[in-house]
């Protein structure tokens, strides 16, 4: 039978699964096993612990500062993260403006920001978003105004993630107008604490504060922020979104509430996957789930050997976020009334030490319905996947 990985890759995820058991620490790992949202402190903490390894920028080439792992390294150790119960890394600084610094950054940009986001002493937020210029980013008017060694800064950014914790936000702004919508953009970043900027909570469906309205009257930012030349955003735009949506490839979030459907499975001493049509359900992701590996390490093999990888972005995106959704859904319809509630409070006559759990399946199923709208809505990645592949 052929191997999927290499003995010296088998040796790494070996490696990483005892640096999980050791240093994660085991209240937050029971919580995030139990679906549970992590807060800033435990993605603090999670980083911190990934930069006294060396790993804080995982994902990063060496001469940035990263380990160097291999694009199947990343991978194994995502996957066995997301598997252990690590709470995910902040990826707004580590997995999309770093790559985006890295590329398009001054040495001194590099110098300043890098080591930072590294270690979460920076917690960064992204500024793309806003109303009526979603999947049509090209239309976004927030203005950067040039006045001598800054820019000031005006406008409106919605849905964004994070921004009540975060420190720093990178964000597009239109810089000039006429021609091509996308000619007059410009990247910048901004600092949170800048006067002149304003954090307004949006409180989701399943009762979270989770995404923000950020308003920006005359924020004045230094012209040394900005990355890459004025008007060049839309291109640091463009490969920033191509990383993110590479972000959705892994399946070590799917396999974390495949087992917890199982374990949810489980009351009073028997177990629905006794019945052969649920059983069915549940193997049928359980295989979606094994091709969807199978096709990320293809593409990743692809990459290693520096070959031009195609059409990854679009397909992962839209493979990975309806998988995710039907994971979530089979739990919910598994529950059936018993998902309604969304305290452990509410529950009642439940096992104990499902309370937790069963408690977080509702707000994670409404959290994720936003997996196929969020970095290009999947009707989008159809039309980019089809014109890549029919011209």
């Amino acid at each position: 039978m052929a191997r999927l990985f290499t003995v010296e890759e088998d040796a790494f995820r070996l490696t990483v699964r005892k640096f999980l058991d050791d240093k994660l620490p085991a209240d937050l790992r029971a919580r995030m096993l139990s679906g549970e949202r992590p807060t800033r402190d435990d993605k603090v903490t999670w980083s911190r612990l990934l930069h006294e390894r060396g790993w804080g920028g995982y994902t990063w080439p060496a001469e940035h500062g990263g380990p160097g792992f291999s694009p199947i390294q990343r991978y194994i150790f995502e996957d066995e993260a997301w598997q252990a119960g690590a709470p995910e890394v902040v990826p707004f600084g580590l997995k999309m403006v770093a790559p985006v610094i890295m590329k398009f950054g001054s040495d001194a940009q590099k110098q300043r920001f890098l080591p930072r986001i590294a270690s979460l002493e920076d917690y960064w937020c992204q500024g793309y978003s806003e109303p009526g210029s979603g999947s049509d980013l090209a239309s976004l008017k927030t203005r950067a105004v040039r006045d001598g060694e800054d820019y000031l800064v005006t406008g409106q950014k919605i849905w964004t993630t994070e921004a009540h914790d975060a420190d720093w936000i990178f964000c597009l702004v239109r810089t000039a107008s006429g021609g091509r919508k996308q000619d007059g953009i410009s990247f910048l970043l901004i600092d949170m604490k800048t006067p002149g900027i304003t954090v307004r909570p949006i409180i989701t469906f399943d009762g979270a504060h989770e995404v923000n309205e950020v308003w920006f009257d005359n924020v004045r930012v230094p012209a040394a922020n900005r990355i890459g030349e004025e008007g060049q955003g839309w291109t640091c735009a463009k490969y920033l979104l191509e990383k993110e949506r590479l972000n959705f490839g892994g399946m070590g979030f799917c396999k974390r509430e495949v087992a917890r459907l199982k374990r949810l499975a489980q009351t009073k001493g028997k177990s629905r996957l006794d019945n052969p049509l649920f059983a069915a359900r549940v193997a049928a992701l359980e295989m979606r789930i094994a091709a969807a590996d199978l096709t990320n390490l293809r593409f990743l093999r692809v990459e290693e050997r520096g070959d031009a990888v195609g059409l990854p972005a679009p397909y992962l995106k839209i493979l990975s976020s309806h998988l995710q959704q039907d994971v979530l859904e089979l739990q919910v319809r598994l529950l059936g009334r018993n998902a309604l509630p969304v305290r452990a409070a509410d529950l009642s006559n439940t096992p104990l030490a499902l309370d937790s759990e069963l408690a977080n399946v509702a707000p994670t199923y409404c959290n994720y319905r936003k997996t196929t709208i969020y970095a290009g809505s999947n009707e989008i990645q159809r039309n980019i996947a089809a014109k890549s592949l029919l011209g």
